[in-house]
């Protein structure tokens, strides 16, 4: 069964090894080429990540070489990658080929230039994040304690991205930078996040959270991070029957046709057992299929995204 995955952090590592990391192969990436193939994701999103502590005037140039990363890298050495730029281009995507798209995590480093988004949205970027944990100029994110929401200038970037038809990602907002994108945001998706209800991560979303997404039917993608899926200090291995409660709780509320994968492969630092790279992903899936209806784990995995593409 193809899957699309909404958030891995492939292009970090590569630009943290300096360019060592083959993509192909590498068994160092837990998102390389053959273990997409082998997990049968049809559609992989690339977030760009840039760490808060990089000083702000050099930021803008790491995403660029991120970005270089993928055209080069990514692409270029693999014919089976294909990059979508707009999103009828999934439903191009041929036999064999693999659907790659970029997307950005925290605007921080565009400072206050919103030519800048606009470079990043015109060399593909098709989902936005206002934020990484800290704050920026546009808004709080969940790891800051004042817990303010969207900026003047937050609010301006999110009616960009409505123009450009480009989701606006709310999984690391802070609770109130939620809330005003709720009101603002015509393509606002989860592309990390699990259920708060059930692992008290900052993170994840509660359950008034959920249902405002059901309400807007947006997308809520459930992310392979142990510390996302049980509670801290829970001594045992999390395996895949941890994470399958996430979902099941989704449906209860309502999200059948709103649930799919965002794995944060590559920017998480400990793994589910038998999800640990992206070449495992039909563990899941399988998984997920004793509990639910082919139909139902085809949504999950791949289906819904396609009913919820931007137009």
């Amino acid at each position: 069964m193809n899957s699309i995955d909404m958030h891995c952090d492939v292009l970090y590592k590569m630009q943290k090894s300096q360019g060592t990391l083959n993509f192909k192969d590498s068994d160092q990436l837990d998102v390389n080429l053959e273990r997409l193939k082998q997990g049968k994701v049809k559609v992989q999103a690339f977030a760009i990540f840039i760490e808060p502590e990089l000083l702000s005037d050099k930021q803008f140039a790491a995403v660029l070489e991120q970005i270089d990363y993928y055209q080069k890298d990514v692409l270029g050495k693999n014919p089976e990658m294909k990059q979508i730029k707009k999103w009828t281009e999934i439903k191009d995507l041929k036999e064999g080929e693999i659907g790659s798209f970029l997307t950005l995590e925290g605007v921080s480093s565009i400072g206050n230039d919103l030519n800048k988004l606009e470079y990043l949205l015109d060399a593909g970027v098709l989902s936005v994040g206002l934020t990484w944990n800290p704050a920026n100029l546009a808004a709080d994110g969940i790891g800051e304690p004042r817990g303010g929401g969207l900026t003047d200038f937050g609010f301006e970037i999110v009616k960009r991205l409505n123009e450009r038809k480009v989701f606006t990602d709310v999984s690391h907002l802070s609770v109130q930078g939620f809330w005003d994108v709720m009101k603002c945001a015509s393509y606002p998706i989860a592309t990390h996040s699990n259920v708060l209800s059930l692992c008290s991560h900052v993170r994840n979303l509660n359950d008034k959270q959920i249902k405002a997404m059901i309400e807007r039917d947006a997308m809520i993608h459930v992310i392979f991070n142990p510390t996302f899926t049980v509670e801290e200090g829970q001594d045992k291995k999390v395996t895949i029957t941890d994470l399958i409660p996430h979902v099941e709780r989704l449906v209860e509320l309502n999200a059948v046709r709103t649930i799919g994968f965002g794995s944060d492969f590559d920017g998480i630092s400990t793994h589910i057992e038998g999800l640990s790279h992206t070449g495992e992903t039909q563990n899941f899936i399988q998984a997920l299929l004793e509990k639910f209806t082919v139909k139902e784990v085809e949504g999950f995995a791949f289906q819904n995204f396609m009913n919820h593409l931007p137009q």
